[in-house]
């Protein structure tokens, strides 16, 4: 407890763009108090914690860790209401390359970071994979459960927002397709030390993400809570890993009913 909410803190103090100091003198403290905070050294005494969530803007709930996300970030929750799978069933490519690199002749712990509905998820798992999966929306993780009951196979589904989420335990296996734009520029350096950090040696991340390209026209929807990426900036993060494969391709997508196209840049890095 005492270590996620230091997380917290941290987390939600640089979101709002506030110093330790600035938090530290609207909550009439020292900055060193909330160095310990932040260092899991103390915990905020309780009379605190109040105008501590307001001036933050988090509730206790999701301070404390409890609830991931006060309102819907993606614009995919009202989609994945339908009784259809928004994007089908079949797994992406990207699924097959890691059966191909690490294939589960052993019990190997994966990690599926923003599964949707499931279907990848969910192959993994018909193949023999231990999988968790985690998102944001209710909607994916009901669909992603449901989809797992059919196929007769376990999937242990977590709700929580990209942005939040960091592990606390090791997988041998990182995986995520289409959904890293969520995290905000200034988050991705401690992010991605959190995600290799917690993996195995001999532990393989399986990412793409979404690029800027000026010759590409925005895509139609309209994501208030994504951020670029940049040509080589995924890459990047693995500079002290063993890169297996990495590729940038620009594909078509009706995803919306509208033609258009994406840029996207993929990376297998493999932890020494």
């Amino acid at each position: 407890m005492k270590e996620k909410l230091a997380r917290n803190i941290a987390i939600y103090r640089k979101e709002r763009g506030l110093t330790q100091e600035e938090l530290a003198t609207r909550l009439g403290i020292s900055f060193q108090a909330v160095s310990k905070w932040e260092n899991a050294v103390t915990m905020p005494d309780l009379s605190l914690v109040p105008e501590l969530c307001r001036t933050l803007e988090v509730s206790i709930d999701k301070l404390l860790g409890y609830v991931s996300q006060d309102k819907p970030i993606t614009i995919y929750e009202e989609e994945y209401k339908t009784e259809n799978y928004y994007w089908g069933t079949e797994p992406n490519s990207g699924v097959y390359e890691v059966l191909k690199a690490m294939p589960p002749s052993r019990r190997l712990k994966l990690l599926d970071i923003g599964c949707g509905e499931g279907r990848d998820a969910v192959f993994f798992a018909r193949n023999g994979y231990e999988v968790t999966g985690i998102d944001v929306s209710d909607a994916g993780i009901e669909k992603t459960k449901r989809l797992a009951e059919y196929a007769g196979v376990q999937v242990n589904v977590l709700k929580a927002d990209v942005l939040d989420f960091r592990l606390d335990k090791p997988y041998d296996i990182i995986y995520s397709s289409g959904v890293l734009h969520y995290i905000k520029p200034e988050f991705r350096q401690e992010i991605f030390a959190n995600y290799k950090q917690f993996t195995n040696p001999g532990g393989i991340h399986v990412l793409n993400v979404f690029v800027h390209k000026p010759f590409i026209a925005p895509p139609p929807e309209n994501e208030p809570h994504a951020y670029k990426w940049h040509s080589g900036e995924l890459l990047s993060h693995y500079r002290d890993w063993l890169i297996k494969d990495s590729a940038e391709i620009v594909f078509d997508c009706n995803s919306s009913g509208i033609p258009h196209q994406h840029a996207m840049s993929t990376v297998m890095a493999q932890k020494a």
